[in-house]
């Protein structure tokens, strides 16, 4: 799997690191991104199918 590199704002970070760990939804960092990174192109995906920009699948 590629790795990338993202600078973030602190407040970002620590709300971020909220929902992560033992008491959190996610197991790590990595899972909590690639989690989000599906969320907002499933949303922008329904945004362009309403807009009828989407012409795959």
């Amino acid at each position: 799997m590629p790795k990338i590199s993202v600078e973030v704002p602190q407040e970002l970070l620590e709300d971020l690191d909220g929902h992560v760990g033992d008491e959190g939804k996610f197991v790590n960092r990595s899972e909590a991104v690639r989690a989000s990174i599906r969320k907002t192109l499933d949303m922008l995906d329904e945004i362009d199918d309403r807009q009828g920009r989407r012409t795959d699948e």
